[in-house]
Parts: C-alpha cells; structure tokens; sequence
C-alpha cells in the first residue's frame, strides 16, 4: 500500500465535483455556487467579511456551524485568520451568494487535523454564505475615516516607517472625476508639503512593496475645511484614491543609530522644523521636532558634551513641539511640552511661558496667572508676561462678577421662599408685621483685580512666542 493510500484509510471518496478556485489549479479547493449573489464586486484583501458557514467531514458529520449559533462570523480576509481554503474561496463570492466547498487537507487543517472534531489528513465540506463585506478602516478609533481595500497584495511584509523616502503612484479622484494622477517621491511626514493628505500617508506606512490598494477618505483625513484649490477640490469633501507602492527606502530606527548620528541628525531635522514653522507648516513641523524627542529621549551613558548637546536638543523640541501645538490650538499637547521642557530647565522663560498660554487655552486662568508671575519674577523686563497677567486679571475679575451675579440671584430666590413660607404660618396674638423686604446678598471681599492698561496690547506678541532657534 502506498503512502498515499494509507493517509486516505478510513474516508470517504473525495468529491471531484465543482470549480477549482486554486492559483496552483491543482484541485485543493473546489467551489460549487448554490445559489447566487448579487453585483459583481467580490471581496479585497484585507476587508472584513461577515458569513454564516456549517463544516461537515466526508462521512456527513458536521463538526462546526455557526447558524446552530445564530452568530455570523466575521474575519479580515486573506491576512491568515482563517484556512487557507477560505481566504481563497471567500474572495471569490458576491453579496448573498452561497456556496459549498470541497477542501484538500493542505488546504484545511493538514496532517495535524483539529482534534477532538477533525481527525488528521481531512478532506473538509463547507457551505458558505456571504452576508456583507467592507474595507479594512485604518482610523485609530475606527470611524471609517481611512478605508483601505487591498486590489493587489504586496511582494513582501516589510513597510515603511516614519521618515522613510517612498515612491508612489497616485490616483486622486472627487465626485468622480480626476483630479490627481502622477508618480511622486517624498519622505513621510512630509506629504502635504506635496499636497497630498495625510490620510494617505496613514495608508502608505501599512503597505507593503508592489501593493495597489482603493482608499476613501473622510474630508477630515483628506484637505479638511480649507479644501485645496490648486487641486480644484472644495472644503469638506470626500476623496477616493488608488494608490501603488512603487518603492521605498526605510529610515533608521533608533536603535539602528549611533548617539552622534542622533545628535547630528537631530540638529538636521530641527532646522527642518523651524523652517516649516516659519511658512506656517505646523504639522509638519511637529513631525520633525518629534525624530529629536524619540531619538533621544531615553538615550543614556553618553559623554560631558554629548550630554550637554542632547539636553538641548531635547529642550529646544519641546519648546518648539509646544509653539507648534499652541499656533494649532492643541493646548493639552502644548502643555505637556512645556512639562516637558521645565523638566530639563526649571526656569526656562519660554516653557514657563507658553505653558501660561496653554493654560489660559483650557481656561485654567489662575494657573496662567501663576506661570506669568512666576516669569516676571525670574525675568522682571519680560513685558509680555506682564501684559498676560493683567488678562488674567480681567479673566478673574469677569468670571468673579459672572459668579456673584450667579448666586446673587439664587440666594434671591432662597430670601422669596422663606418669605412666603412664613406667610403661610397661623398669625398669633397682635397683628404681624409687614412681610420682611426682601434682601440682598452683597459679596464684601476685597477686589484685588488690575484693569488692563489702555496703552497696552494684550494680545502682544514677543519673543517669547518665537521659536527655540
């Protein structure tokens, strides 16, 4: 008896009827359509199919089912979730189409099987049905604001990282009509400088060599509010694009860098930065400044001048990083910077104030108060902080009236009550007085408050907004 003969001892005879889906053609995964489904979209790389399947063994047994469940089953096709076999077949099937399958042990489960249920070396029966499929949503929190579905997978599973140089070829549509088609080279974190959006610069670190993906993009992951007029593309729209990675060439990891590559490359990256700053670029400004933070961040054991060098290169980043985050109104970010660098100088004038900045930002006014005073009082020529602190006085002053108006008015209603509460009480003995008139609750505290100087613009802006050149 042949090796072959004895792995099929015991099974029943293998069905050869239905349509062989396997690339190799060799009879792995025959498909029958049982019924057919609608359309003619099937299935990418990478969406996230949702079917209802029952699994039975040659001899009838049936070993798995998710209707017995009453619960659909859903996985990302082709990223190995499932057998082999159903990633192939799966991706042929449309909407509402129902199938059985023949699957080889190759295919399946192979020689090991899945005990208790499937024994080794069994040829498996499934009847599937597709309910639904969409793209793979590459958002953080999944809001369907990136929707990436994979046409062509790549060649291998190396992808670009942040700073990497990538080649790609682009095909920008909106309402249908092209507005964008070329080939482009440029280094992530740098796209918009190339009007491209930076939801497409999401997509791109997940892709792999050669892979041509379909990607639909919110307006918020595309030009945003402002649009892109050079492009022809109105404020809030949404855009749909077909990307090819053509090619790219992956920057080092830090651990990959020596401590004076770090240091001369930070110092590179921060002109970078400063330069995007001045034409406005904020976010690609922040991309720079943050290379020098997490290169080195955590790097230790180095030398008196090294040392020196990178502690000023960190404070610098992060006075910048927070300058970036305070022009985009990112006040928490700005303020975490400004921790940040008061952590390597305590008595740093611009960390102490731009993190006023941020606090009058999230309206924590008393805090600002305390970062500008603390600034004038290390730095007493600092006109600016001056100018800070008597808005925050005006803030104080404003939210102290809007408060005793406030409970002004609440303790005028708690005097209402009583009165007609007393009103109500059984008169005794000689007539009772007049109903008491009613009174009004004064707040006799001291008004330390300093009115802004007519002279003076509050919303001056000094050196102390410039950037840690």
């Amino acid at each position: 008896m042949t090796a072959e003969e004895e792995k099929n001892v015991g099974q029943e005879p293998v069905s050869t009827e239905g349509e062989d889906v396997t690339l190799k053609k060799d009879g792995g995964v025959l498909k029958v359509i049982k019924k057919e489904g609608s359309g003619t979209e099937t299935p990418m790389t990478g969406d996230k199919v949702f079917v209802h399947y029952t699994g039975e063994l040659l001899d009838g047994t049936v070993f798995d089912s998710s209707r017995d469940r009453n619960d659909k089953f859903s996985f990302e096709l082709g990223k190995g979730q499932v057998i082999q076999a159903w990633d192939i077949a799966v991706a042929t099937m449309k909407i509402g189409e129902v199938c059985q399958i023949t699957c080889k042990p190759e295919y399946a489960y192979g020689a090991s099987g899945s005990p208790p249920k499937i024994p080794p070396n069994a040829t498996l029966i499934f009847e599937i049905e597709l309910f639904d499929f969409k793209g793979e949503d590459l958002t953080d929190d999944e809001n369907g604001g990136i929707i990436r579905r994979i046409r062509k997978k790549g060649e291998s599973y190396a992808k670009p990282n942040e700073g990497s140089l990538v080649e790609i070829h682009l095909e920008g549509k909106c309402n249908g009509k092209v507005f964008d088609d070329r080939d482009v080279t440029f280094e992530l974190g740098d796209c918009e400088s190339f009007d491209i959006p930076h939801g497409i610069e999401t997509v791109v670190k997940q892709m792999e060599r050669g892979e041509e993906s379909l990607v639909l993009l919110k307006s918020n992951y595309g030009f945003r509010s402002e649009g892109n007029a050079k492009l022809g593309i109105p404020p809030n729209a949404d855009l749909q694009y077909e990307v090819t990675l053509k090619s790219f060439e992956k920057a080092k990891e830090s651990w990959e860098m020596s401590t004076e590559e770090k240091l001369e490359q930070g110092s590179i990256v921060k002109e970078k930065g400063t330069q995007y700053f001045k034409e406005g670029k904020y976010k690609q400004a922040v991309v720079q400044y943050k290379k020098i933070v997490q290169w080195l961040e955590h790097e230790t054991g180095l030398s008196g001048d090294e040392d020196s060098k990178a502690k000023a290169l960190r404070l610098a980043a992060h006075l910048n990083l927070a300058a970036c985050y305070l022009k985009m109104k990112e006040f928490v970010l700005a303020g975490e910077n400004c921790d940040k660098a008061l952590e390597l100088d305590s008595n740093s004038e611009k960390a102490l104030f731009r993190h006023g900045e941020a606090m009058l930002g999230v309206n924590e006014v008393e805090q600002a108060r305390a970062d500008f005073q603390k600034v004038l009082q290390l730095y007493p020529s600092n006109k600016a902080a001056r100018t800070q602190i008597a808005v925050c006085q005006k803030k104080l002053k404003e939210q102290h009236e809007k408060d005793k108006k406030i409970y002004g008015n609440m303790f005028q209603k708690f005097a209402e009550r009583d009165a007609k509460l007393e009103a109500l009480k059984p008169k005794v003995g000689s007539k009772v007085e007049e109903e008491k008139k009613e009174s009004q609750i004064t707040d006799r505290g001291d008004d330390h408050t300093t009115e802004v100087d007519s002279n003076e613009d509050p919303m001056q802006i000094t050196e102390q907004n410039g950037l840690n050149d």
